[in-house]
């Protein structure tokens, strides 16, 4: 029954979501976070990026969650060797997240922003960029730019860690279905190399067998005309 439960919750949080989103989809994301629709919220971090953390797999310096939401990833990221910055188009958001993690003992270690990835200029650039359910809440159209930013964002060498969501032949979004190919066509021109890609066993229930976690390096050699 609980389960019954949490996943009625989950579908009506769905339904608000795509209302706000389409009567309103320059302002939705802001909107959905006020009213609390937020079905991707997994509500504790990714249990993939707690894996990496824990194995010592993820670079160190300075990293990038964009479209952070909560910021679960975030605060679990964060340590002495590597600070973090969350970044949400939503206000909202990044008040929760700021009210919410602010007392925890790595709290020096990571900061929230609200900005607006396609036109936010950091004063440097990172070594290393996580995106999760981001790439897909783009239209297919929009996707190259979401790789140009990338690629403008990181370091040379820097890593970029893609958990692909959700791989499937769903219609319409968000969010959008994705492929691994759609991932290369907009990446791979710009100087990315894929150095692993592989099945993301720790996937949450309802999208196991929707995820692939890919890992990508920023060539050292390729320059941005941008």
């Amino acid at each position: 029954m609980e389960n019954a439960g949490k996943a009625m919750a989950v579908q009506a949080s769905r339904e608000i979501f795509h209302r706000l989103m389409s009567e309103n989809s320059s302002g939705g994301w802001e909107k959905s976070w006020e009213a609390g629709a937020t079905p991707w919220d997994l509500g504790k971090p990714t249990p993939v990026i707690v894996n990496l953390v824990e194995t010592g797999s993820l670079p160190n310096g300075k990293a990038l969650v964009p479209g952070c939401g909560t910021g679960y990833d975030v605060v679990a990221m964060a340590s002495p060797d590597r600070y973090v910055i969350g970044l949400d188009i939503s206000k909202t958001a990044v008040e929760r997240s700021s009210k919410m993690f602010s007392s925890l003992p790595n709290a020096k270690y990571f900061s929230f922003l609200s900005e607006d990835f396609f036109t936010w200029e950091p004063a440097e650039k990172f070594d290393l960029i996580f995106d999760y359910t981001f790439f897909c809440a783009f239209e297919p159209g929009v996707r190259p730019l979401w790789a140009q930013r990338m690629e403008k964002l990181l370091k040379p060498g820097g890593e970029l860690i893609t958990l692909m969501f959700p791989i499937d032949e769903r219609s319409g979004g968000p969010p959008y279905k994705v492929s691994v190919s759609e991932y290369e066509k907009v990446l791979i021109p710009l100087g990315f190399e894929a150095i692993s890609i592989v099945d993301n066993e720790l996937a949450v229930g309802p999208r196991m067998g929707m995820e692939k976690l890919g890992r990508w390096k920023k060539s050292g050699t390729f320059h941005s005309t941008l």
